[in-house]
């Protein structure tokens, strides 16, 4: 006859946490708090690329035959709306609101396709927007710390 082995000393009989369990997973609880920190720069960043777009039309390089071919005021005005946006929200991350994360992940990714289409006219910076923009996108939809709603 066999007997139920009983578990050795010092090992853990405790199931891994679950996706959807409250505990959730630290590393995307602190990437959300670092993430609310990235949507405040992200959003400085997009005032910034705005301001100069919108001050002269001299400071980014103009684009021939590009099929998302913009004035580049009207890219200034886009990218300072956006962050404007992006600021607000990233408050709200902070802060803790629950409606700040769903509106996060819309407004990152409106700004992440915003950045592509932007490529030609400021390639390296738009490249490090949009990895900024990815990983904001992972961490507020891999912390399953507080409701999203």
């Amino acid at each position: 006859m066999s007997q139920p082995s009983a578990p050795t000393p010092g090992s853990s009989t405790s199931r891994p946490a679950a996706p959807g369990d409250a505990a959730g997973n630290p590393w995307a609880g602190g990437g959300t708090l670092f993430a609310g920190f990235l949507l405040l720069v992200d959003g400085v960043l997009g005032v910034i690329k705005g301001i100069a777009g919108i001050a002269t039309n001299d400071v980014y390089t103009v684009v021939n035959e590009y099929v998302f071919k913009f004035n580049v005021t009207a890219w200034g005005w886009i990218h300072l709306i956006l962050g404007v946006l992006l600021i607000f929200v990233g408050w709200g991350i902070l802060k803790g609101a629950s409606w700040a994360r769903v509106v996060g992940i819309v407004l990152v990714s409106l700004n992440l396709i915003a950045n592509f289409m932007w490529l030609p006219y400021t390639p390296i910076w738009a490249v490090v927007t949009i990895a900024i923009d990815v990983f904001i996108i992972w961490a507020l939809c891999t912390d399953r710390s507080k409701p999203v709603l």
